[in-house]
């Protein structure tokens, strides 16, 4: 690999990091007493994941941790972020307690602290025990309270040797990909379903602060997948559009986290989706609106929205993402393999504006996930030389970089993501690891990304 291009610099004590979830890369689904998760339910269903693909297998790291870890400790990471798996901790969701499900993740937390790694732990990606969608998942208050109570489980064992912790990875994917969309698990397309789960999700971080707090933690936080959501013309119902769009993508979060409100635009987003709502309670927006150590922000590319009329004529059959609004494709930029428009100065803008949204309200940011799918190939070398991945992490780094220079304040960076993994509906077919792992052999190759990464850290300490 050739990359003579400077590196952006970053202040002392930034931490650079690299990411990854538990039922995208552990395997190990039905081993050591975990119970079955609506990932586990969705992905069996038939025509749902794409090849009839699973995270039976995945990665295999469930065995293969140490490996993981000498891969981070070769790449030169401060930190490394990963997410455990409710339904390997409390196989029903509530109830007994699984050791074998704590006593692995603290061989993990135990082998990267060995290697001079900080370990940062993600409570919830995406993977619900099925028991507990069986009693109305996140439509629920329930799972909120039992979430509260895993919390406690996990740092009750983990707390004096993880310092950092994220409660939920991109609440908006769970919410609304999963309960109105229908693209994620557990496949529901509803209305008031999706905004009662997108609320709950709310709830249950509020809930998880309360019990990472008597824990001892150090840093609390929650992750969010943040638009910028631009118009696609400049005429009126565009720019109508992106008020939805952004109620939907960022409000509905940022508001009640950061500024103790609920968004003023939601009546005009969801109409009397949430005029009738039941679900909220006094009380609520003081829970959800606990002071965090930081905010997590994954970010990978701008939405570009276009006004578009009801695509179901039955307001009682409307889910909460049929809003008015539509996805443009972005001409002129390239476009990585999940088809995605590569902007990197969109990244300096939206950290810049919730900035100037939020002010002094706005806490420390970790960037938790960036990335991009690219095609890759294996060349007769055997190397995955992927250029247009290392362009976009430069330019990407180069553009959080502009955002410190403004005023941002930003702490980290973790880039999405070590291994090649389970892509969820889009199962293997996707690959955004600095890491190519063989699906069939369980061989971990590094990229060209990875020994561009390895270098972008290295020159940070010279």
């Amino acid at each position: 690999m050739t990359e003579s291009r400077a590196f952006p610099r970053f202040p002392a004590g930034f931490v650079f990091g690299a990411a990854t979830a538990s039922y995208q890369i552990e395997g190990a689904a039905r081993e050591d007493g975990r119970g079955p998760s609506i990932w586990d339910t969705y992905s069996h269903a038939p025509g749902l994941v794409a090849n009839g693909d699973t995270g039976d297998i995945a990665c295999d790291h469930y065995h293969r941790y140490p490996e993981g870890v000498a891969l981070l400790r070769e790449l030169g990471v401060d930190s490394y972020r990963f997410s455990i798996a409710w339904p390997r901790i409390v196989p029903d969701g509530s109830g007994p307690v699984n050791p074998k499900g704590l006593d692995f993740y603290a061989r993990l937390v135990d082998e990267l602290l060995a290697a001079g790694i900080e370990p940062a732990a993600t409570l919830y990606h995406w993977d619900l025990p099925q028991a507990l969608e069986d009693r109305g998942g996140w439509r629920v208050r329930e799972t909120a309270e039992r979430f509260a109570e895993y919390t406690a489980v996990v740092a009750g064992h983990l707390a004096d040797r993880v310092p950092r912790w994220i409660t939920l990875n991109e609440p908006w994917c769970s919410a609304f990909l999963g309960y109105s969309v229908g693209r994620h698990a557990p496949g529901a397309r509803e209305g008031r379903g999706a905004l009662a789960a997108a609320h709950h999700l709310l709830v249950g971080h509020g809930r998880a602060v309360e019990a990472l707090r008597a824990a001892g933690v150090r840093e609390a936080g929650i992750t969010l997948n943040l638009d910028r959501n631009l118009p696609a013309t400049g005429s009126a119902a565009d720019r109508a559009a992106v008020v939805r769009a952004d109620t939907q993508h960022n409000l509905v979060w940022t508001e009640p986290l950061l500024a103790g409100r609920y968004p003023h635009t939601e009546e005009e987003t969801w109409g009397e989706l949430i005029t009738g709502q039941d679900f909220r309670r006094d009380g609520d927006l003081a829970l959800i609106g606990q002071p965090l150590d930081f905010l997590g922000i994954n970010y990978y590319r701008p939405i570009v929205v276009a006004d578009a009329p009801h695509r179901e004529p039955d307001p009682a059959l409307r889910t909460a993402t049929d809003n008015r609004y539509a996805e443009v494709r972005l001409a002129g930029a390239r476009h990585t393999a999940m088809d995605w428009p590569v902007v990197p100065d969109s990244f300096t803008d939206l950290l810049v504006a919730l900035k100037e949204r939020y002010g002094d309200a706005l806490p420390p940011i970790h960037i938790t996930e960036n990335g991009s799918a690219e095609h890759d190939e294996v060349s007769p070398d055997g190397a995955v030389h992927d250029r247009d991945r290392v362009a976009y992490l430069r330019d990407h780094l180069t553009a959080l970089k502009a955002a410190l220079d403004a005023g941002v304040d930003v702490r980290g960076y973790y880039v999405w993501s070590l291994l090649d993994n389970f892509e969820w509906a889009f199962g293997y077919g996707k690959r955004f690891g600095i890491v190519r792992v063989d699906y069939d052999t369980q061989r971990r190759t590094p990229k060209d990304s990875y020994h561009w990464y390895r270098a972008m850290i290295a020159a940070q300490r010279d």
